[in-house]
């Protein structure tokens, strides 16, 4: 039930950061910036965790200023990309998972401790 329940949180994560994308597309912008990329899981998850205390720091103020917006929407950029790569290796995470589920019922020791091994690595990733 929670590899449903993780399966449903990461399609909502990506279809999500897809909608933010096409909204994109319908307004033009003066201008678009990259933002932070996240090559590994790591990464993602560090821009993530900065990209949110900024942004909580920037929510605390009364009224944002011009600049303060700015600076919000460039965050944005960042924590989509982060948001994007954690749903990519939530995908990944899931089909290790189910291996590891497949494997325990075939009594596959070697299966189910490689794909437990990459399960677990990105799993202690996102937890820790």
């Amino acid at each position: 039930m929670k590899h449903i329940a993780f399966l449903m949180l990461a399609g909502l994560i990506s279809s999500g950061v897809a909608m933010a994308h096409d909204h994109e597309d319908e307004h033009d912008r003066a201008e678009h910036f990259e933002g932070k990329q996240a090559e590994t899981l790591e990464e993602a998850v560090a821009n993530f965790s900065e990209g949110n205390q900024q942004l909580e720091e920037l929510l605390a103020s009364e009224e944002l200023s011009s600049e303060q917006m700015g600076e919000l929407h460039m965050l944005t950029y960042t924590l989509e990309n982060a948001l994007q790569k954690i749903a990519e290796e939530g995908e990944s995470m899931a089909v290790s998972l189910e291996e590891v589920h497949l494997g325990s019922e075939m009594l596959d020791q070697e299966r189910v401790a490689t794909n437990g091994a990459d399960y677990l690595e990105a799993a202690r990733t996102l937890v820790e």
